[in-house]
Parts: structure tokens; C-alpha cells; sequence
């Protein structure tokens, strides 16, 4: 039985020299970045560096990098932080009905705080009609906040026309590009982006640490109270192995990122290929060309995602489902649901997700099996056909 690892949209595996690059600032240097000594210089230094290495990523300065948690807190910061800062100019807020729970979440507690949401909806593909943006702003509206690339179907939006008609209109544009920043090029100059935020464990880096692009001269507040560190948006003594190990991770992937997404999508459009020629009733979600390159996202009728999640897992395939119930929920994925799947649809709902270490092999191997795999649940499944089981 071969191992293949299908959910890099959910974690990457830390690369070699990432993992190198971090091992000293957890062993030998111990610098507290703060502090006027040698070794808390030495440390300044290297978060600096990472700094540095991040902004190149996605063309900004060093000094509109905000060091995180990870993208759930760049996505509060971004959102509370304009929303309280520009609570007095306006208190309406523009976003889309397929974000990730950090955006959306953000979006409901700010309602119960008096903002008004607006809830973009997406086309069957996921993509959402700029037009719409554009009717739904008000004088009293104050930011847009809009995923790059989605994470479940890995549909990329038209950002650069979204950010642009934000702009026009003098309005804040952030957007969550977790799952795009080290996959697909960014440039935040070129696209008018304002607020950007990133993961490091989705591009090879490790967890618990992520970063926020603040464009220079945005209003923000601070989501916690402390000491002055990160520009004193971001208080707290810093997390110097993690920075340095999310600063190598954006720089390899600077490096890399042709190679890689060249890499990525070959292997993303042969399984999809595979998978839609050799079994019945399934559908792709997501656009079919406008995709992250490692993102493959299926709905197979008459079967549930959980099953099929744990028979490719017994197959040696980890993978996730487009389904919530895997978290113990029997609601189906808000963003299936939003791009017009019904219920029993989006519930037999399988995302793979490749990485920098697949291969043509693994592949294949997936291929080879799954189609058994769906062929025994539909046989055993109330909700096949008779003709079909």
C-alpha cells in the first residue's frame, strides 16, 4: 500500500531548509528581540530578515509586515482593526457568502457589534461578478474583504478588478490569500490590495505563525494591548524560530514558485481528467481553469464524504471532504452550498490538494483506487439508484 499525503490545503510539511533555518533560534539562540544585548540584537536581526523575505513575496516593504499567529489572526486584525479604527466614518462592511471562517466569523461578531455585513454571492463556479461589488458599496461603506483563492474549491477571484473598484471608490480592500500566496504570483502594489493576509504552514513554513500586509498610512487598531512590538499592532515578545522559519518558507518560495506551480497544475488537471473519465456522477467543483495548481475539488452522488474519507484513508490517501460532518457537524460546506450544490451533493464532497512532493505516482495510485472505493459505498449506500448500485 503506498502513503500519499492530498491535504496540503490544510498543512504542508515543513521544508528541509526551513527546518534548518529555525533550528538555531530554538537551541543556542535565545535572544529576546527586544533586549539591547547581543544575542536580543542577533535575534532583531533575524526577524527583520525574515521581514524582509516576506514583503519580496508579494512586492511590499518590510515595514507593512505584521508578524501573526497565523492567518485566523491576520484575518481579525485586518477586519476588527479597520472596523473599529473607522468606526466613526462608516460602519458598513463588504464581503463574500464562500470566505474562510476567520473572515466570516470576524463579519458576524462585528454585526453584533452594529456593522452592517454585505454578503457577496458567487456564480457555480465560485467566482464573484465584480458588477455586484460595485452595487452593493454605500458612502457609508468602509472595507471589502475578499478571499483570493478559496480554500475548499480553489477558485481564484478576479482581485485585481474587485481591489481596483474598491479603490476607485475610496474603500479599505483586504484579502485572506492563505491558500494563494506562495501557489499563484502576487503582487499587492499591482492589484491595489491594501490588507493581505498569509499562513506559514500552508507554504512549507511552520505553524503558528502568519503575517498581515498593512499598506503604509492604514488606519488600524490593535486587536490586544501590550508592549510595542510590530509596529505596536501586534504586542507580545515575538516568535523568533517561527518568523525565522515563515521568512525561509516565503523566500523559497519566491525561489521556487514557477517550478512548483507548473509542477502542481500538471498533476492537478491529470487527476481531475482521471477522476471525471472514470467514474460515473461527479462533478468538479470550482472553476475549471481559474483554480489554485494543486486544487482538485469533487461531489460524488449517492455517497457521504466522511466514508469516503475514511476508506482513502485506510487505503494509505489522506485527503479532506467538502463536508463539515468530518468536524462532528451535519451542516454541509457553506461554500458548496453557496455555489448551488444541493445538501446530499455537497455532502459527498472530496478535496485533494497536492503538494511540492507529489507525484505522477501518487497519482496514479489514487486513481487506481478510488474508483473502487466509490463503486462499494454506492453499492452499500440507500441513495444509490437501483439501476445504478
Amino acid at each position: 500500500m503506498r502513503n500519499v499525503y492530498l491535504d496540503h490545503a490544510a498543512t504542508t510539511a515543513v521544508h528541509p531548509k526551513v527546518l534548518e533555518s529555525m533550528l538555531p533560534y530554538l537551541q543556542d539562540k535565545l535572544g529576546n528581540p527586544s533586549s539591547i544585548y547581543s544575542s536580543g540584537r542577533e535575534a532583531k536581526a533575524a526577524v527583520e530578515t525574515a521581514r524582509a523575505q516576506v514583503a519580496a513575496l508579494i512586492n511590499a516593504q518590510p515595514d507593512e509586515i505584521i508578524f501573526t499567529s497565523g492567518g485566523t489572526e491576520a484575518d481579525n486584525l485586518a477586519l476588527t482593526g479597520v472596523a473599529t479604527a473607522l468606526s466613526q466614518q462608516g460602519r458598513h462592511i463588504i464581503t463574500s457568502r464562500i470566505e474562510h471562517h476567520a473572515v466570516l466569523h470576524t463579519a458576524e461578531e462585528l454585526e453584533r457589534k452594529g456593522f452592517q455585513v454585505t454578503y457577496l454571492p458567487v456564480d457555480p463556479d465560485g467566482l464573484i461578478n465584480p458588477d455586484l461589488l460595485e452595487q452593493a458599496l454605500t458612502p457609508e461603506t468602509i472595507m471589502v474583504s475578499i478571499i483570493f483563492a478559496n480554500n475548499e474549491i480553489g477558485t481564484i477571484e478576479p482581485i485585481d478588478r474587485l481591489a481596483k473598484i474598491a479603490k476607485k471608490h475610496g474603500v479599505i480592500f483586504h484579502t485572506d490569500a492563505v491558500q494563494a500566496v506562495g501557489n499563484i504570483p502576487i503582487d499587492v502594489e499591482e492589484l491595489n490590495i491594501d490588507l493581505l493576509s498569509l499562513s506559514g504552514h500552508k507554504i512549507y513554513g511552520p505553524k503558528g505563525i502568519g503575517a498581515l500586509y498593512v499598506r503604509r498610512g492604514m488606519n488600524i487598531k490593535p486587536l490586544m494591548q501590550g508592549g510595542s512590538q510590530e509596529r505596536k499592532l501586534r504586542p507580545g515578545t515575538e516568535n523568533v524560530p517561527g518568523i525565522v522559519g515563515l521568512g525561509k518558507a516565503a523566500e523559497l518560495a519566491r525561489i521556487e514558485l514557477p517550478a512548483r506551480s507548473a509542477h502542481l497544475t500538471e498533476l492537478r488537471d491529470y487527476l481531475i481528467d482521471g477522476v471525471l473519465s472514470s467514474i460515473a456522477h461527479v462533478r468538479l467543483n470550482g472553476h475549471r481553469t481559474l483554480r489554485l495548481p494543486g486544487n482538485a475539488n469533487f461531489s460524488f452522488e449517492f455517497i457521504e464524504g466522511e466514508s469516503l474519507l475514511l476508506s482513502l484513508d485506510m487505503a494509505g490517501i489522506a485527503a479532506s471532504s467538502g463536508s463539515a460532518c468530518t468536524s462532528g457537524s451535519l451542516d454541509p460546506s457553506h461554500v458548496l452550498m453557496a455555489i448551488g450544490l444541493s445538501h446530499e451533493v455537497a455532502h459527498g464532497s472530496l478535496r485533494l490538494t497536492l503538494g511540492r512532493e507529489n507525484n505522477k505516482e501518487d497519482v496514479d495510485y489514487v486513481l487506481s483506487v478510488l474508483p473502487d472505493i466509490v463503486g462499494r459505498l454506492r453499492a452499500m449506500s440507500p441513495l444509490t439508484p437501483a439501476k445504478e448500485a
